[in-house]
């Protein structure tokens, strides 16, 4: 089953941009994700397992990385084949 996760990141100090562009390269690592960046959110489609299993592995490396972040994220699916 494919799902879309769009995701916009806060982190809480002033130095905000690049735990920001971290994250989205990081994402862009996995082959098997879609990633699409725009000012306001970064879109991450693929299969529900691969989606998941790297959206754990990112958040988590982000939250530990950073004194504070807030994610916003909405979840889309099953997305048409």
């Amino acid at each position: 089953m494919d799902i879309g996760v769009e995701i916009s990141l806060y982190p809480l100090h002033q130095d905000f941009i690049p735990p920001i562009r971290d994250f989205i390269v990081r994402l862009n690592t996995d082959a098997r994700l879609r990633i699409v960046t725009n000012s306001m959110s970064t879109q991450v489609f693929g299969d529900y397992d691969a989606v998941m299993d790297t959206l754990v592995r990112e958040l988590r490396a982000t939250l530990e990385g950073n004194d504070k972040a807030v994610f916003v994220m909405k979840v889309l699916g099953p997305l048409s084949t």
